[in-house]
C-alpha cells in the first residue's frame, strides 16, 4: 500500500496544476490543451467586488462602442466571454478562462480513461495526424496507424481543427463514429466505422534493456501514473529475478500534469527530504511536499532522460532526484516552467485557471524560464523517444539517449557509505 504523505499546508480542496508547456495531444477526445490536476476549489461566491470607477467606466464605454458600431452584430454573452478570456490570458501564458466544455476537458484529462476511439492526435502542417492508436482501443483494433491523417469525422471535413476532431471522436460508449483517413502511399481515402468504448490511457511504459537493467517512460502525469509506475516496476522485477540493478527513467517530451502525481513519482525513488516547495500570495498557495521512506528500486542506480519538452511536473521530479543526488540527468536543458495553476470553478459555470504559486526545487532554486541543466549534457535537439515494440530491435540500439543512459548506469559508482548532501551516484 502507498505510504501516507506529509504534505504541509496543502489545502484539501485546491487544484494544483503543473500545466503542459505548449504540447497538445488529443487522446481521441480526452485531452484538451494541457495535462491537468483534478482537485478543485468550491465555486466562487456570487458577489461582485467593487471595481475602480474610472476603469469600470472605461470598460463600459468600450463595450458600448463595440455593441453600437462594430461592423457585425455581437451577442452580449459572446462579447463578455471574450472580455473574460482576454483579461485572464493577459496575465501569463498559463492562466485562462474556461467555459463548461473546457472545464470538462480538464477533468477528463486527469482520469486515465475516457469514452472515445483511442487515438493520440496532433495538428501539424494543416492536418490532424494520428500520433499513435492506444493499445487495446477501437482505433487500434480497426487498424488505424500512426501517421494516418484524419480527413473527416461523420462526413464533416476537419482540416487542422484539433479541438473539433477531439470533440467529434468523443461520445458515449457503444455509439458509432465514422472516420475518413488518408494514409501515405494509398490513393483513396480509407473509411472506418468505430464503436466508441471506455479507453484506458496508461502514461507509463516499461521494458528490460539488458538483464537487470530496466527502462520506464512516463509520457504525462495523470491520476493513474503512480499506480502505473508501481505496476511497471513490479513487472520489471519479475522479469529480472526479483531485482533491478539500474533504471532509466525517461521524461523526454513529458509536458507535465498532475502535481501530486509528479510528487508521488519522485517519492517512489526517495527515502526522505523535501520534494518541492511553493510560494504564493494566499496560504493555500504556499506549501511543502516531502518524501516518505521507501524506494521502489531499493537504491539501485537511476538516470533520468530529459529534453526541452520536459516541463512542469517532469521538472519537479527531475529536480528533486537531481538535488538529492538520487539520479543523474542526461539529455538537454528542460523547458523551464516553474509555476503552479489552480482551477477555480465559478458559481455560474466554467472556471478560471489561474497561476497561484511559483515552485522551487529542494535546493531552493526556481527553474522558471531557465530549466534544469543535465549532469550529462548532449548536443543538438535530439530525437523523440523511440517507441517500445514487441519483437523490435533492442530499444538501446534504436535510441541514442537510452543507450547513453544504459552505459551510464553500468559505469556509475555506488558509495558504500553516504554522507549528508553527497550525491548517491557519480560517473568515473
Amino acid at each position: 500500500m502507498r505510504r501516507p504523505r506529509r504534505w504541509a499546508a496543502l489545502a484539501s480542496r485546491r487544484t494544483l496544476l503543473t500545466l503542459a508547456a505548449g504540447v497538445v495531444l488529443g487522446f481521441g477526445g480526452a485531452l484538451a490543451s494541457g495535462v491537468l490536476a483534478d482537485r478543485t476549489v468550491e465555486p466562487a461566491r456570487a458577489h461582485t467586488p467593487a471595481l475602480p470607477w474610472p476603469e469600470a467606466s472605461l470598460f463600459a464605454d468600450v463595450y458600448e462602442r463595440i455593441k453600437r458600431e462594430y461592423v457585425d452584430e455581437v451577442d452580449d454573452h459572446a462579447l463578455m466571454e471574450k472580455a473574460l478570456r482576454g483579461m485572464v490570458a493577459a496575465l501569463d501564458p498559463h492562466s485562462a478562462y474556461l467555459d463548461s466544455e473546457e472545464l470538462n476537458e480538464i477533468r477528463l484529462s486527469t482520469m486515465g480513461s475516457y469514452p472515445g476511439v483511442g487515438i493520440e492526435v496532433a495538428a501539424a502542417n494543416g492536418v490532424v495526424k494520428v500520433l499513435k492508436p492506444i493499445e487495446g482501443s477501437p482505433a487500434r483494433t480497426a487498424g488505424i496507424l500512426a501517421g494516418d491523417q484524419i480527413v473527416a469525422i461523420d462526413g464533416v471535413e476537419i482540416g487542422a481543427d484539433l479541438a473539433g476532431a477531439i470533440a467529434g471522436m468523443r461520445g458515449a460508449s457503444g455509439s458509432l463514429v465514422h472516420l475518413s483517413i488518408r494514409r501515405e502511399n494509398t490513393a483513396v481515402l480509407l473509411e472506418f466505422s468505430l464503436r466508441r468504448a471506455e479507453v484506458q490511457v496508461h502514461s507509463v511504459t516499461a521494458t528490460t534493456l539488458e538483464p537487470g537493467y530496466g527502462y520506464v517512460r512516463i509520457s504525462t502525469f495523470s491520476d493513474t501514473t503512480p499506480e502505473d509506475l508501481k505496476r511497471a516496476i513490479l513487472n520489471l522485477k519479475r522479469d529480472n529475478n526479483g531485482k533491478i540493478q539500474g533504471l532509466v527513467l525517461d521524461l523526454r517530451n513529458n509536458p507535465g500534469g498532475v502535481l501530486e502525481s509528479g510528487v508521488a513519482v519522485a517519492d517512489d525513488f526517495l527515502e526522505s527530504g523535501v520534494i518541492v516547495t511553493a510560494d504564493g500570495r494566499t496560504p493555500e498557495a504556499r506549501f511543502e511536499m516531502d518524501a516518505t521512506p521507501g524506494d521502489l528500486i531499493e537504491g539501485a542506480p537511476l538516470v533520468v532522460l530529459v529534453n526541452a519538452g520536459s516541463a512542469s511536473a517532469s521538472e519537479i521530479v527531475a529536480g528533486a532526484l537531481k538535488d538529492h543526488g538520487r539520479a543523474l540527468l542526461i539529455g538537454r536543458r528542460t523547458y523551464g516552467k516553474g509555476s503552479v495553476q489552480t482551477v477555480m470553478p465559478l458559481a455560474r459555470g466554467g472556471a478560471v485557471k489561474l497561476t497561484t504559486s511559483r515552485y522551487f526545487t529542494p535546493s531552493g532554486a526556481s527553474i522558471h524560464g531557465k530549466g534544469l541543466m543535465p549532469d550529462l549534457l548532449e548536443a543538438g535537439t535530439g530525437a523523440a523517444p523511440a517507441d517500445i515494440f514487441p519483437g523490435a530491435t533492442a530499444l538501446s540500439a534504436r535510441d541514442a539517449d537510452v543507450r547513453l543512459g544504459l552505459e551510464t548506469l553500468k559505469s556509475v559508482r555506488r558509495p558504500d557509505a553516504r554522507t549528508a548532501g553527497e550525491p548517491h551516484l557519480s560517473v568515473p
